[in-house]
């Protein structure tokens, strides 16, 4: 149906017979209702992917000499390279050694999150110059979705870089802890450069396709709604009912064109999943995540809900820092993106092992304060993420003598083969981890042992 094969063309034809066969299914008829599910997402699934942001983004300006590129797409992609992403400066520099990596805990050569280093060439380390960046695609054909279509849409964006000589820390220097609590953030300035970042982020987003498309869509979605309100009305006790309704509303505000009020469901999308959390306990968990996200979508859908919870750093301290303490997360996948983050707080959570932290692999060279204090990490005596992470078991860490060293070294220090893993390849200057069952002396000792850059751990200096 993506390819526009026979018998699969046109699309909404398609879609339409197979929404009407489903609603004949039985109510207690699963699978109906996880056709009606895929049925769903292909009518929402823009037809190419497209690229979504960018780190830098564009416009902004960049005060280092090496920095991290970041491409987002609107789904994992493939054929991202040096042949169909060109990178160049105003001065017709081109870069042409460039080396992409999908951004992706799995083996797999593609990502949703695509990112390589660019250094800027500048003879005199004391001088300074301001250059340009493009990052285009003009031959974008060769980046392709997982299922093979092309994103055949060119798009480019720049930046300015700031070539100055990078300082680095002294010597012996003393380094402060940074206190992630509310009372040392205060309200983000309005007229600050990264507010009006945020501001051109949402001034430049705009609709991935062309109106036609757009149309049908949200006309089928509106029959399936209507559809749905009326089958509520002789079973208002069915979960799937219920369930189904709140995907077709969000799904509803999803392909809404320009000019429409964005995310105008979501206050009916929330009262139905905190009926279903009544409705239907054995399966809390997952209604307070749907719930979650839908409060995340309302959060970013404007600049303005969003700048309600973008803070500063009272003291000069340069830092990107994401608080997620107090959300119940037991997963942290998608961060791996981040790659300017400096310091995140997620304490006070559910994650409940070390692999849930396997994305901060991804942030080594940028993360420096983690606040993991709180979760649940040795609680589990079952860990089902175990084997699906990079792991010496899943032949997926990359060798290093270090972990060879640990294989053959202390017995007991085998058994941390897990946190060595997330924890061995980050430079952190700063941690938090009490309030673990698998944190004990032996433990910190085994930290401190492994992380060398370490000066504060649980709130303590490091000698």
């Amino acid at each position: 149906m993506e390819k526009k094969g026979e018998g699969y063309f046109p699309k909404e034809n398609i879609l339409k017979n197979e929404y009407d066969y489903v609603h004949n299914a039985d109510l207690d008829d699963q699978s109906g209702w996880f056709y009606h599910l895929w049925l769903l997402d292909q009518t929402v699934k823009v037809d190419m992917p497209k690229l979504v942001t960018t780190s830098p983004p564009h416009g902004s300006d960049v005060n280092q000499s090496t920095f991290p590129v970041v491409l987002y797409f609107s789904e994992p992609v493939e054929g991202i390279s040096s042949h169909t992403v060109t990178v160049q400066t105003t001065e017709n520099v081109i870069f042409k050694n460039i080396t992409w990596t999908p951004l992706s805990t799995s083996n797999y050569k593609c990502g949703q999150a695509w990112m390589t280093h660019l250094s800027i060439p500048h003879e005199d380390l004391n001088s300074s110059k301001t250059v340009q960046v493009k990052i285009s695609s003009e031959h974008s054909q060769g980046i392709t979705s997982l299922s093979g279509v092309s994103c055949n849409r060119p798009w480019s964006f720049t930046f300015m870089v700031s070539v100055c000589h990078d300082l680095q820390p002294v010597e012996g220097q003393t380094i402060e802890r940074i206190s992630l609590t509310d009372g040392n953030f205060c309200a983000i300035d309005t007229n600050s450069n990264r507010t009006a970042l945020i501001k051109s982020y949402f001034e430049s987003s705009s609709d991935f396709e062309d109106p036609i498309s757009s149309n049908w869509k949200s006309e089928m979605i509106a029959s399936e709604i209507e559809h749905f309100r009326g089958a509520l009305k002789w079973a208002q006790g069915s979960k799937i009912v219920k369930l189904t309704l709140a995907r077709l509303l969000m799904a509803c505000d999803a392909v809404k064109s320009s000019g429409s009020p964005k995310l105008a469901n979501v206050e009916e999308v929330l009262q139905l999943y905190t009926e279903l959390m009544k409705l239907d306990p054995p399966h809390n968990e997952c209604y307070k995540d749907e719930y979650s996200l839908v409060l995340l979508k309302q959060v970013t859908s404007s600049k303005e809900s969003l700048l309600k919870y973008c803070c500063q750093y009272k003291e000069s301290t340069p830092s990107n820092s994401l608080d997620l303490s107090h959300n119940q997360l037991h997963s942290i996948e998608g961060l791996e993106a981040l790659q300017l983050l400096s310091c995140l707080n997620l304490s006070h959570n559910k994650l409940r092992s070390f692999m849930a932290l396997d994305p901060l692999r991804f942030l080594k060279s940028s993360l420096k304060v983690l606040d993991i204090s709180y979760n649940e990490i040795g609680a589990n005596i079952v860990d089902t993420r175990r084997y699906l992470c990079s792991s010496p078991m899943s032949h997926t860490l990359d060798y290093d003598t270090k972990s060879e060293e640990l294989a053959y070294g202390d017995a007991k220090s085998v058994n941390f083969w897990d946190a060595y893993s997330i924890f061995g390849g980050l430079n952190l200057m700063q941690l938090d981890i009490v309030g673990n069952v698998a944190v004990d002396e032996r433990f910190v000792q085994f930290l401190v042992k492994i992380m060398h850059g370490l000066k504060w751990l649980d709130g303590e200096e490091l000698n």
